[in-house]
């Protein structure tokens, strides 16, 4: 990105953050839909991108039902970020009322074992309301990890802001966030990641949909190494104001096999639980990247008209730096 692609896009997100917050809740969810709208009716990459993302989703979907759900994806993209833009200014009373998780004793009953708690979260809803809750209907601090962008001045406002709504944010490159994970989950404590797309090229290959992809094998590693409960959530929202959810039970470390056996078998389990959120709520997953390994493929990438392939989405993705 350029120097003043950097400047622009930082400047973007002050306003957001500066401005959308100020605006009437109803004010914020019309303007939300109203840019959600225009975007899908551009017809852009990322439209394209999540169209063809939902299409291993919804297997079978006509051209029609494709364009119906990213519309609705594109809805559910914007009532994130209008949220998240102004999740500051919300009370703590709207933070509590403002999600609803089903099952949510398995998350108070491991943080009551004192065992260490790891929270693995897809890319569905708005995952920065669901930690806001965390840290204040449960007063619970947390550690997540964030990617680090560029420009840094964009990174310092992803960091202030999730470390306003109580969250201890460590940057994703460097290779120090591992220990720090792992030091807080043996203390007793609690981590949050998104990890429904792995950053780093090196992730555990799992099937989602019925095709190979990866998926950071942080949450299955750091359950091994600490002895803490990792325990998948899905996220959704519904025509009310308040956001849905489910925390899934536990996901048990094998009793046999090697390090990176265990790390496969249960990454592929969060896969799979990913995946029941995802399918029950397709228009709620907030995947505008490439993510199945065919579509990264740059031999198995379909052609540009003028012969050459595309290997895959370079674009940051600020929203999606957790995992």
């Amino acid at each position: 990105m350029s120097g003043l692609g950097d400047r622009l896009t930082d400047g973007a997100y002050a306003l957001g953050w500066s401005t959308v917050k100020k605006l009437p809740e109803p004010v914020a969810a019309r303007l939300g839909r109203t840019i959600a709208d225009l975007a899908w009716k551009r017809r852009g990459k990322g439209v394209q991108r999540l169209e063809s993302n939902y299409a291993r989703v919804v297997p079978g979907a006509t051209p029609e039902r494709l364009a119906e759900l990213s519309r609705a994806g594109m809805r559910s993209y914007l009532r994130y970020w209008m949220e998240s833009f102004r999740l500051p200014a919300w009370s703590a009373e709207r933070v509590r009322t403002g999600f609803d998780p089903k099952d949510v004793h398995n998350l108070t009953e491991a943080l009551a074992s004192g065992r260490g708690v790891i929270l693995a979260l897809p890319h569905l809803g708005n995952w920065d309301l669901a930690g806001a809750w965390v840290t204040t209907k449960l007063e619970t601090p947390f550690t997540t990890v964030a990617e680090r962008l560029k420009p840094e001045s964009l990174y310092d406002r992803f960091v202030a802001y999730r470390e306003g709504l109580g969250m201890e944010v460590l940057p994703h490159s460097g290779g120090t966030a591992f220990g720090t994970l792992a030091r807080r989950l043996r203390d007793g404590g609690l981590v949050c990641l998104v990890s429904d797309r792995d950053l780093s090229a090196s992730g555990v290959e799992v099937e989602f949909f019925g095709e190979a992809t990866r998926m950071p094998a942080g949450p299955a590693l750091l359950a091994q190494q600490t002895g803490a409960l990792l325990l998948p959530v899905t996220l959704w929202y519904d025509d009310s104001p308040v956001m849905q959810g489910r925390v899934h039970p536990p996901i048990e470390v094998p009793e046999t096999g090697t390090r990176a056996e265990k790390a496969s078998v249960m990454t592929q389990a969060l896969a799979d639980a990913f995946a029941t959120g995802i399918a029950d709520h397709p228009e709620d997953w907030h995947m505008l990247q490439r993510l199945w390994l065919k579509d990264l493929d740059p031999q198995k990438a379909p052609e540009n008209p003028d012969g050459s392939r595309n290997a895959g989405d370079a674009k940051q993705d600020p929203e999606k730096g957790t995992s």
